[in-house]
């Protein structure tokens, strides 16, 4: 038997909450993003806050999340005074290019500690290489991904 469509729709908004939470993102974050992916269509500032339940406070740090990942848009309605939020364009393409820039940062982390290890340590050089290899390849993946989309 299969769920009604709103507790359907609930509970996809619930799990996006718990992934973005377990990628170190707010849980309302992911939960605002989950409303618009499957609403899609522009919802207004006050109506985020009623529908996922939360504070005005909670949907203005969730929003400013999700807009600087480029992951949601604030757009205008002409004769409304509020702010709107809906997804952005290719919001996908938006989170794959984050999550490249993220590991590029950990690999040049990790880079610049393996300048630092004296020849004489190969054998830690050889396993913090090896870690730096597993991030440049996760990178490349992540840009051939990205580049197949374009």
């Amino acid at each position: 038997m299969t769920k009604p469509m709103e507790q359907t729709r609930c509970d996809f908004i619930e799990k996006i909450g718990l992934i973005a939470q377990n990628d170190g993102l707010p849980r309302s974050a992911g939960r605002l993003l989950g409303l618009l992916v499957w609403d899609g269509t522009a919802v207004a500032f006050a109506d985020l806050a009623e529908q996922l339940q939360v504070s005005r406070g909670s949907i203005s740090t969730a929003s400013r999340i999700l807009e600087a990942r480029r992951l949601i848009k604030r757009v205008a309605k002409p004769g409304q005074r509020q702010d709107y939020f809906q997804l952005a364009d290719d919001p996908y393409a938006n989170m794959l290019q984050s999550v490249a820039v993220g590991l590029d940062v950990a690999r040049a982390e990790i880079d610049a500690t393996l300048g630092d290890i004296p020849e004489g340590e190969a054998a830690i050089k050889g396993r913090v290489a090896a870690y730096a290899a597993f991030y440049t390849q996760l990178s490349g993946a992540i840009a051939t991904i990205v580049d197949d989309r374009a």
